[in-house]
């Protein structure tokens, strides 16, 4: 199995950007789809990108589409989440996780292993 850590998180303007990180331990990272969820208060858990295991694929949600951007790199276990134009409704717990597999795909039930996560907070 994989383990994952979040990282990046914090406050930030609206229209700024944060990155956020996703380190794996564990089995090869290379052999799993990652994906990006987020929960706000008093939500449920909603989609944000998703990508394939060679990166080849990415997925995002049509709410990030055009500001956030999905990458991996596989040597270094690390995958990432770079956020741009942040936005009053941008807040929450944003988890990483991982899927068995090469296709990466948009319903969090399909993904075996997720992070602790890490609070984005965004001013207006």
């Amino acid at each position: 199995q994989v383990q994952l850590v979040e990282s990046g998180g914090g406050l930030v303007q609206a229209g700024g950007s944060l990155r956020l990180s996703c380190a794996a331990s564990g089995r090869t990272f290379s052999r799993y789809a990652m994906g990006w969820f987020r929960q706000a208060p008093g939500k449920e858990r909603e989609f944000v990108a998703a990508i394939s295991w060679s990166g080849a694929r990415t997925y995002y949600a049509d709410s990030v589409k055009g500001r956030f951007t999905i990458s991996r790199d596989n040597a270094k276990n690390t995958g990432n989440l770079q956020m741009n134009s942040l936005k009053p409704e941008d807040p929450a717990v944003y988890y990483c996780a991982a899927r068995d597999g090469s296709s990466p795909s948009l319903i969090g039930g399909e993904y075996g292993y997720w992070g602790q996560g890490t609070q984005v907070t965004v001013s207006s």
